[in-house]
């Protein structure tokens, strides 16, 4: 198995830096299988959310795969509706049911929504009844952040953003780090139907390296220090993604990835959303 590269949050406990995603992942054996390949490959980090529905495929695969349950970093997230509807505690707990564990490792606002603040609230009471092992937030901008610390001294673990060499939100992701606060990327491939993949500069890199656009990309993620969740439902793919630790891109290849000029957002501004 490679040896992965992991970060180490501000309360001490370690994440691996590449992990699977499985948003629009289907319910049911599409998510298992995509679980299991990965865990079978060598990831030992799974992202999903209560919105993506597939917790308890999830679960499944996780079991299926064989790995000790200890092994595996796993992150769930708070969605807006129990945001809003001020069931933080709750939802956490109806997702350790879907998932069929007693804890998560990472627990995330999955959004701003209205009542963020008592929620964050209730997730500090879970993290203290050491139902999970760190929490953070996800698509936060810096003055949600700023405001946060206004009320608690608890700094998230971890700030779940938009980035790809497409929109690659460095200021917010300094920012982040300047406060200990772990980046993590989504859509970090520039998302479903995208053309980020078929960039010339992109294709370019690639090719130097002996690599495909997804792996330069992933690649380009883990040198920026940030934590990669690439989704996928392919076997060869989630292999392939998971094979980008035997090569190293350039600080010319950095800045080139870094400065497509699209800087363009894939998914909605958290200022901005009606979900």
């Amino acid at each position: 198995m490679a040896d992965q590269p992991t970060i180490t949050l501000n309360n001490g406990i370690t994440i691996p830096q590449l992990g699977l995603g499985v948003f629009r992942t289907q319910k049911g054996q599409e998510t298992v299988d995509a679980v299991r390949w990965a865990l079978e490959t060598g990831y030992r980090h799974i992202d999903t959310a209560k919105a993506y529905d597939n917790e308890e495929s999830v679960g499944q695969g996780m079991r299926e795969s064989g790995v000790k349950r200890r092994d595996v970093f796993l992150t769930t997230k708070l969605w807006n509706q129990d945001v809003r509807d001020g069931r933080a505690r709750e939802a956490f707990f109806e997702s350790l049911d879907r998932l069929g564990t007693d804890y998560v490792d990472l627990y995330l606002i999955h959004w701003p929504a209205d009542g963020w603040q008592k929620a964050w609230e209730a997730m500090e009471e879970l993290y203290n009844e050491r139902r999970i092992r760190a929490i953070g937030v996800s698509n936060f901008h810096r003055h949600h952040l700023e405001e946060l610390r206004s009320f608690s001294d608890l700094t998230p673990a971890a700030d779940q953003i938009e980035s790809s060499p497409q929109f690659p939100n460095q200021e917010l992701i300094d920012w982040d780090r300047a406060q200990g606060i772990t980046v993590e990327a989504w859509s970090p491939l520039g998302g479903t139907g995208g053309d980020l993949l078929h960039n010339p500069v992109v294709a370019r890199v690639a090719e130097e390296h002996g690599k495909s656009p997804a792996q330069t990309i992933i690649r380009w993620h883990l040198q920026r220090g940030v934590v990669v969740i690439p989704k996928s439902t392919h076997e060869e793919r989630i292999r392939q993604n998971f094979d980008v630790f035997d090569f190293a891109l350039t600080d010319d290849d950095m800045a080139a990835l870094s400065n497509l000029g699209i800087n363009r957002r894939h998914g909605s501004d958290p200022d901005n959303f009606n979900f």
